[in-house]
């Protein structure tokens, strides 16, 4: 799949962003074309060689309608997650690997829930907010949202007790 200028994607372990330019880089002697991305949320610049971009498994970021669809299922997410740190740690790192959005969505609503609920390891943490950043990025690129409001709206979701 070849994306132009202006195209709104998704990286897998990374988030959602626009391809701002396509540019020739040489890298270890190797000349490639690359799609230079920005990603909103945390304001990184990633590059992605066009010829591996998709068993990388660059996306298209999903639509507005997708994205409600995607918030309503963090809302009704089931926090159930395994009591035994390292198996749910395995798991959770597969979710977010997938490129799946609603896996995201499930390591994302139960981790800040077991945050609220009894806090996180610093693994978790770490796991938490890069999650975080891959769902809260697609979500402010589909909706055309702030990074605060689409937080908001998910801290909004999360009840305890």
């Amino acid at each position: 799949m070849q994306y132009c200028i202006g195209s709104k994607v998704v990286y897998p372990l990374h988030g959602a962003g626009v391809i701002e330019s396509v540019e020739e880089r040489e890298i270890m002697g190797v000349k490639k074309m690359y799609y230079i991305m920005r990603i909103p949320v945390g304001d990184m610049k990633v590059m992605v060689p066009m010829d591996t971009a998709g068993e990388i498994g660059l996306r298209d970021v999903i639509d507005s309608e997708e994205a409600d669809r995607v918030l309503e299922a963090f809302k009704n997410c089931p926090t159930d997650m395994d009591a035994n740190w390292n198996k749910r740690y395995r798991e959770n790192m597969s979710r977010i690997k997938s490129g799946n959005i609603l896996d995201v969505v499930y390591v994302v609503k139960n981790l800040m829930y077991r945050d609220k609920l009894r806090g996180l390891s610093t693994g978790e943490r770490k796991m938490l907010s890069n999650a975080k950043q891959i769902l809260v990025s697609e979500l402010v690129v589909a909706k055309s949202q702030t990074q605060k409001e689409i937080e908001s709206l998910m801290d909004a979701m999360i009840t305890v007790g």
